[in-house]
This record gives structure tokens, sequence and C-alpha cells, in this order.
């Protein structure tokens, strides 16, 4: 019997040289991390190349910092950010930094520096690009330089940066990306070695036998014996084994697992047996299942017959997401290694929905729709630090458990913020529901606009609106319904009980102009926790002519033409 085959996973031959050729002093800096692990699948392989500018007396100290920093706050951004996003969120302030830096003293004055950066992760790479280093791929003996020179098109001018980190207060970086292979090798090099050898004399030397070591010494050791008036520095990089499809590279082994067929309590998948169908959807099918082995119980999501590749792609991104929320708040994804079917498994908690306690007859006092709506504040606030937009927040997914948690539930139509992943999938279910969407988001033709963190905390205070009243602020919206939006009903018409600096709360959190809402979870805690101490002044009608406004020059056309018809009355009366 022969052993499983290990999984493949991202392996590289790193290697780098940096010399001071004809310089005094080295102001260029290389560097690079090789994760293992989760880091490596969610963040890749980062290397970077900087060289500080024009001799200055800090450029060195510019290269280094900024090369450090790149590599340690990198992998600090959150898993569900695209590597583009992170990587621009980590330059620009160390731009900003730098800048303000520079400017603090004479001495440090135009510290700056170029830098070249590029991420593995999966099959496909990244470039982030400021300055005048370069990055190269030689792929099939064809070298390729695969990023663009910031230098001042002017022949006088041909080695003074336009663009570089530290430089001025406002940075724009260049962003490439594209397919890796089994192979490739890349080359990250200063002015020093590019200027020196050529793009024909590289390819030679890249094309060599050796280690990424041996190749990146070489080529420093070629520029500087060819007269090199700079600083010469080359990072190698040699692609040797890719991996299996990723969680962005997985479609197609996602599709290739058959759906399980539909299921009824007492049968077994996998191990487990199915005690319940606890809800389903148009798309979708949640079952109650317990381990054969254990006792153990969980929820199984899986899709219904005649779903295409698309919803199967929406599935494995909804796990995608929920595995990277380690937060109590939150049902946790469960490893099932005898999976052979596509689903996946969540922790089960005894308890019930709030709608279920809503349709059970269930009357929430203001001190508990408070204390609700607060925890609902702080597993989100939980999720918009991850850059992740649930975009379905409503009591049907808020989940109070026997253990009295509560548990924000679904992330089915959740979007993280930047995902490269973003275009591929398409959502199980429609993007929201109606009564719970802000008005921004039936712009045009249905909802066109983006949701965001602003649109998640709308729905907090429907929910928490919702709870008190069992109405909606607005009314409930139907489907496919195009609604226009006046001024929210006090909650006060249907719960008399609700204190004025709860309705207060409740009207700026579902305010129509997402302006005048809160701004971020934390605010609408902070105004909740404060209470009637210090309650808020919400106007309780908009202005008329907020609400219009054209009415003045409506008023102003009326009362002319009112004025015309007296003018002719009274030339036809004389």
């Amino acid at each position: 019997m022969t052993k499983p085959k290990p999984p493949s996973t991202l392996r590289v031959d790193l290697g780098h040289a940096s010399l001071a050729g004809a310089r005094p002093r080295n102001e260029d800096y290389c560097a690079g991390v090789t994760p293992e692990g989760a880091e490596l699948e969610n963040k890749g392989i980062l290397v970077a190349v900087a060289d500080g500018v024009g001799g200055h007396a800090n450029g060195r100290e510019a290269s280094e910092y900024c090369v450090r920093s790149l590599l340690a706050d990198y992998y600090a951004t959150p898993d569900t950010w695209s590597v583009p996003q992170a990587l621009d969120k980590v330059i620009v302030a160390l731009n900003r930094w730098l800048y303000a830096h520079t400017r603090r003293a004479r001495e440090t004055a135009g510290m700056a520096t170029t830098l070249s950066a590029l991420v593995l992760r999966g099959r496909r790479y990244v470039i982030a690009h400021v300055g005048d280093t370069r990055v190269y791929r030689l792929r099939d003996a064809e070298l390729v330089q695969l990023t663009s020179d910031h230098v001042w098109e002017h022949p006088e001018l041909k080695s003074v940066l336009s663009r570089a980190v530290g430089l001025d207060a406002g940075l724009t970086v260049d962003y490439a990306d594209g397919e890796l292979a089994a192979g490739d090798l890349f080359l990250l090099a200063s002015d020093g070695v590019w200027g020196t050898l050529g793009d024909a004399r590289l390819a030679k030397l890249l094309a060599a036998a050796g280690s990424a070591d041996d190749l990146a010494a070489a080529i420093a050791n070629a520029a500087t014996d060819a007269g090199a008036e700079d600083n010469c520095t080359a990072l190698v990089l040699r692609v040797l084994e890719l991996p299996a499809d990723g969680l962005r590279d997985t479609l197609a082994r996602v599709n290739a697992l058959p759906l399980p067929p539909r299921l009824k309590p007492g049968q077994v998948l996998d191990e487990l047996e199915v005690t319940e169908l606890l809800h389903e959807s148009r798309v979708t099918l949640l079952y109650r299942v317990r381990a054969v082995a254990s006792g153990q119980e969980f929820v199984l999501k899986t899709l219904r017959d005649g779903t295409d590749a698309a919803d199967a792609a929406a599935l494995a991104h909804e796990e995608w997401l929920a595995r990277r929320v380690a937060s109590a708040d939150f049902p946790q994804i469960v490893s099932w290694p005898a999976r052979s079917h596509l689903y996946y498994l969540m922790s089960w908690h005894e308890g019930a929905t709030l709608a279920r306690h809503l349709d059970q007859g269930r009357r929430f006092t203001p001190v508990e729709a408070v204390d609700l709506t607060t925890r609902t504040l702080k597993a989100l606030a939980a999720l918009h630090r991850l850059a992740i937009i649930h975009r379905d927040i409503k009591p049907d997914n808020l989940h109070l458990g026997a253990d009295g948690r509560l548990r924000l539930l679904d992330l089915g139509v959740a979007a993280a913020d930047g995902q490269d992943a973003a275009e591929t999938f398409n959502e199980i279910n429609n993007p929201g529901t109606p009564s719970y969407m802000a008005p921004e988001l039936f712009a045009g033709n249905g909802a066109a606009s983006v949701a965001n963190e602003a649109s998640d905390l709308y729905a907090v205070g429907v929910t928490l609106y919702h709870l008190l009243t069992r109405k909606y602020p607005y009314g409930e919206i139907e489907p496919f319904q195009h609604p226009r939006f006046g001024d929210p009903m006090p909650p006060t018409r249907y719960r008399p009980d609700v204190p004025d600096w709860l309705e207060s709360i409740m009207l700026k959190a579902v305010a129509r102009e997402a302006g005048r809402r809160f701004e971020t979870a934390e605010e609408f805690i902070l105004a909740l926790e404060r209470g009637a101490q210090r309650p808020l002044r919400v106007a309780r009608r908009t202005p008329l002519l907020q609400r219009d406004p054209q009415l003045g020059l409506k008023l102003l056309a009326a009362a002319s033409l009112a004025l015309n018809l007296l003018l002719v009355f009274l030339l036809f009366v004389r």
C-alpha cells in the first residue's frame, strides 16, 4: 500500500547579495519572509529591495526602516484584506511617517527611499513598486521587466526620482499581479545592478546553474566588476513548487465534490448522523447532525439540488470568511477530515434566534433590547476590524444561546473589503433583507450601491427598532420594491415606554442620510452606554427646506406667478 502524498505547499529558493560597490556606504537594503502553515496560505511570501535616495546621509536608515517595517506590518494586517490593499495600507503609512520625520530636522531632510516588493501567495504574485529599483521575471529563458522606473523623463535629469517613499506627503504605489509557474525566477535589483549590466547580461546570469544565493552573488559581483558607480543589490527568488489550489484557487476542486443527497433524520453521511432539518432556503440547507463516534452535535450547511458552480463557490467563500472570525460571538467552523461531499460544519448551540423569540410572543423591554443591541455591535465591530461587511443584520441572524451568549449568524452574503475573489463569487442569497437595508442601497434600479460599515450599523438600528416595536422605521419594504424614504416614524408611537434618550439613539441610527448616523460600532455602543446621563440631541423631523432643497425656488416661482397674474388682472380692470 502506497503512502498518500503529502499536500504540496508553496516552496521557494531565496538568496540575496548586497555590495557597496564604488560607494563608501551601502544604502541599499533587502530582506524577505518565508512563513509556514496558515500564515503562508493567508499572507504568502514577501520579499523587498529598497535603495536610499541619492547618497543622503540617512539613505541607509530610510531603506532599512521601510523594508523592515513592511515585512513586519504586512503580516499584521487582516487576512481578509487583498494583498494590494494590505501592501498599500502599510506603504502609505510608512510614507507618511518618513515624510514627517524628514521635516523635523535639517539632518534628516531629503531622507527617502525607493521600494520594490514582491508577494507570492497561492498560485499568484503581486508586485508593489515605487522608484527605480526593478523586478524582473525569467520564465522559459525570457526575461521580462515587471516594473516601470519612476524617474524624470529629461536627458539631464535621467537619474532623478519622480517618486519615492518619504519624498512627498502623498504617494502613489504601482501594483501588478500575475500567475505563477513552477520554475519562475524573480530578480529584485537596485539601479547599480540593472544600470550596469543591462537586461541581456542579467538574463544570461539568471539562466546559469546554481542556487538562488549563488545567482544573487554572481549578479552583484558582476555589477561591481563591471565598474558600477552605485551600490549593487540583487535578491533572487526561484519558485520550486506551487501549492494545490488554495481557497482562492480551489473552485475546480470544490465543484468536483458531489452534493450530498437530501438527508432525512437518521441518515448518516461521513460519520455524521442527521437529527433534524433546521432551515431550508431557495439554495441552501441546514441540518443538525451528530458525530457517530463522539455524539458531539454540529450544524451542517450545504446546497440544494439544482445549484450551480457559482453557488458552490459562494459556499466555499462563506466558509473561508467564517474560519477567520475567531470570536465566541460567532459559530465556529469545525474541520472534518472525513468530508467527501460539498458542505461545511459549524458548532451547534442550544437556543433560538431573536426572530423566533418575537414569533413566540416575547416582548423585549428597553433594557433588554439595549443589552442585545450592545452585544450585537460588539460582534459587528469584530467583523469590521477584519474588513468584513455582514450585509444581513436582522433578528433572524441573531441567536440567543441557552448559555446566555448572543451570536451573530450567517456570513452567506458577507463581503471582505478589497478581497480579490469578490468578482468571482456570486452570492447564495440576495445581498440583504429589504426592510433592513439602508436607503442609499436603493439607488437606481434596485440595491445598486455597495454595502459598507454604515449600512451594517443602519441594519442594527432597524433591528433595535423592530425588537421594541415589531415595526420598521420606514414601513415594511418588499423585495423588488423601490421605496421612498421620508422621516422615520418615532418608535414611541408604537412603544410609549421607550425613553426619550433611547428614541434619539434609534432615530440617529436609522437616519435617512448616512452622514447623520453613527460612524462606527464603537460610537453606537458609547451612546447606548451613556444612555440618559448624556442623551443625544436628534431632530425628530427633517426641516422642510432640507427635505426639499428646491422648495425655496418653488415658493419664489409661485409668488412671482401670483404677482404677474395680479398685475395682468389690474391691467385689464383699468
